[in-house]
C-alpha cells in the first residue's frame, strides 16, 4: 500500500515539490502502477518472446558469384587513369 510518506520520498528523490492535492493524486497514480505490475506478475512466464509481429523471411536473391567487369571496359570512360587504375585527385600534400 502506498502512503503519503512514500509519495513524498519519491518526490524528494526526484527533486519535485508537491502540493497536498498533488500528493493525493500521485498516491492514486502510484497505486494504479503497482496494480499493473501485480498483473504482470500473474502472466505465465513460459510464453515464447515475440520480437516481430509477423514472421520475417529473407526476400533477397541467392548470392551467386559471377564474372566481374573487364578492366578495359571499366576504364573505358574514365577521364583520369594510370597504369590500368582509376586516378583520383591527390588528397595529402
Amino acid at each position: 500500500m502506498i502512503d503519503e510518506n512514500v509519495v513524498r520520498h519519491v518526490a524528494n528523490l526526484s527533486k519535485i515539490e508537491l502540493r497536498e492535492e498533488e500528493v493525493e493524486r500521485f498516491k492514486a497514480d502510484f497505486e494504479k502502477i503497482i496494480e499493473f505490475f501485480n498483473q504482470l506478475d500473474e502472466v505465465d512466464a513460459d510464453v515464447e518472446p515475440t520480437y516481430h509481429v509477423l514472421p520475417l523471411k529473407n526476400v533477397f536473391r541467392e548470392d551467386e558469384p559471377k564474372k566481374g567487369l573487364e578492366r578495359e571496359k571499366a576504364l573505358m570512360n574514365a577521364k583520369h587513369k594510370e597504369e590500368g587504375y582509376f586516378k583520383g585527385p591527390r588528397v595529402v600534400e
